[in-house]
């Protein structure tokens, strides 16, 4: 298993420079890059190549691009510039060696059908699907665990991948999202393992299923979320590959961005390591 370490945790206490800096240090082996914020923050005095150049030269490597956001159910002057940025960040991801561009449905007060959600989110994302692949970039659709998301629930987005059914179009599985709007447990059992392509590992506050916010996430092993059940469902099923560590914690924006990078690193393997092994330098207690 490969440890990651999503941006989002250190929203507002660090910037990519410092993520960089203190994931390497603490034995991460991924990062996932913000692009709505880190990123551009970074660029205005770096560039590309120069972020390139790092991950080059050092141990942690770019795991995805986080995210474009709202992909759906747009106009069509909204959808141009969907895939205007699309196109942007693939160009960034080839030439920072990311895999993955993570793709977030929308959230809006409007209620649309669940048909018009579906007929939309495939039809896009077969179109995004047929301009990554010559990239070798791969999509991870985040479905998010919030009434007003209008694809909430594990097995509605498990749905739209398999309409979808191309290669390189999975799923971020996100279990903070999967508690909080009650996913089932059988959809994941029943899921294929290889349309998973990110797991984010998270906790929250014990609060009724459709008022939990991100704000309500704690350390991994912290909360209420069965992370043992959907943890021994994704070691049964054969997945292997990275879990990224992804927290929104107010107060967690108040600590030393270094401290928190490394209670997240201490805290998410203390959880998964019942399941999968980490390599020497991950699983050692930091300095």
């Amino acid at each position: 298993m490969k440890l990651c370490f999503n941006e989002a945790t250190t929203l507002e206490n660090s910037n990519l420079l410092k993520d960089l800096e203190y994931c390497n240090k603490h034995g991460y082996d991924y990062i996932e890059i913000r692009t709505m914020d880190k990123l551009p923050e970074y660029l205005e005095d770096h560039s590309i190549d120069d972020l390139a150049a790092f991950f080059n030269t050092n141990h942690i490597k770019p795991l995805a691009l986080n995210a474009l956001v709202f992909f759906n159910n747009r106009s069509e002057e909204e959808y141009k510039e969907i895939l205007s940025e699309f196109k942007n960040m693939l160009e960034t991801a080839q030439k920072i060696g990311a895999k993955y561009i993570v793709a977030v449905p929308l959230v809006t007060e409007q209620k649309i059908l669940k048909t018009d959600i579906k007929e939309s989110c495939v039809q896009v994302l077969n179109e995004l699907s047929e301009l990554a692949e010559p990239y070798g970039v791969k999509i991870a659709v985040e479905f998010v665990g919030h009434p007003q998301c209008t694809v909430n629930t594990f097995g509605q987005a498990y749905d739209i991948v398999q309409a979808v059914n191309r290669e390189n179009v999975g799923l971020v599985f996100d279990c903070f999202h999967f508690h909080a709007m009650g996913s089932e447990l059988k959809d994941l059992e029943e899921a294929d393992i290889s349309k998973i392509f990110i797991v984010h590992i998270d906790d929250t506050e014990d609060f009724p299923i459709g008022f939990l916010t991100d704000e309500d996430r704690v350390w991994p092993g912290l909360g209420a979320i069965d992370l043992d059940s959907l943890f021994s469902i994704l070691k049964e099923k054969g997945y292997e590959d990275t879990v990224s560590v992804e927290l929104f914690r107010p107060e967690y924006y108040q600590l030393d961005a270094e401290e928190v990078i490394k209670t997240a690193k201490d805290t998410t393997i203390k959880v998964v390591s019942k399941y999968y092994d980490f390599k020497k330098e991950n699983s050692r207690v930091s300095s």
